[in-house]
């Protein structure tokens, strides 16, 4: 039997009148890198964040590691957002942003010690940027920023890590950089999940891939994923209109693939 770190069960979410997330089924498992794929507002983010415990599902079903998400004990999740979605004037330091992942876990009485210390180096060395660790986030390029991030996560020591676009506006070496440690990660044994609207190289990223167009339209490994009509379809429609009709990826999908599923 499989043990899954993330079970979602007819997921939606809606903000009044409008439905982000669409009876959403999907699991992912420990040590696997599971990729989200679709394109712009089609409910990446809001699914990570449900995952993360950042917003309350309208309906359905979630359990994080065994339990909801706002109930495990707080670092247990380490979210990344979109740099796009961060505020970069506050003063800090690129060893400051990284250090706030292990504040997350600390508690009241416990104070900031050599292992917190030890942690932060080792995850600026994982992304390579010890020797930036004192400069200023907004004198950093948008990668130097991701990795920033991403190194505050490890930092973390977190049981599931979210990654929310982080190859968006980087360069190849940064993108090759960023995936290397997924991998490195995923190899430790840390589920990872990561929304991306990039569709080159998701057999060297992914052990399997969601289709997501507000509901999951296929679900797999890449090469099951690859050849169904949804994914086609949101290949098709990210490089030509930046968007997806969600029927029209839905039916393709059926029609090529109805067996790809959870």
């Amino acid at each position: 039997m499989i043990d899954y770190a993330v079970v979602a069960g007819d997921l939606s979410v809606r903000y009044e009148d409008f439905t982000a997330l669409s009876g959403a089924t999907l699991t992912a498992r420990y040590g696997e890198a599971l990729g989200i794929v679709g394109p712009n507002g089609s409910g990446k983010s809001t699914l990570l964040k449900c995952i993360a415990g950042l917003l309350l599902p309208t309906s359905g079903e979630l359990r994080v590691l065994g339990s909801r998400p706002r109930k495990l004990p707080p670092g247990t999740i380490a979210y990344v957002p979109q740099v796009e979605a961060v505020d970069w004037s506050f003063p800090a330091t690129v060893w400051d942003v990284v250090a706030m992942g292990r504040f997350v876990g600390l508690r009241l009485w416990e104070r900031f010690g050599e292992r917190d210390r030890t942690a932060v180096r080792d995850a600026l060395e994982v992304v390579n940027m010890r020797d930036l660790a004192g400069r200023h986030i907004a004198h950093l390029s948008g990668g130097q920023q991701q990795r920033a991030f991403v190194a505050r996560a490890i930092a973390q020591e977190p049981k599931l890590l979210l990654l929310d676009e982080p190859t968006t506006g980087v360069d190849a070496a940064t993108e090759e950089a960023l995936r290397r440690i997924v991998r490195q990660l995923v190899a430790r044994g840390l589920p990872v999940l990561m929304a991306t609207h990039d569709l080159d190289r998701v057999d060297e990223w992914f052990d399997r891939l969601v289709v997501l167009d507000r509901r999951v339209l296929a679900m797999g490994t890449p090469g099951e994923v690859v050849e169904s009509g949804a994914y086609s379809a949101i290949r098709e429609h990210t490089h030509t209109h930046g968007h997806l009709r969600h029927d029209h990826a839905a039916h393709a999908a059926h029609a090529a693939h109805p067996e790809i599923r959870t």
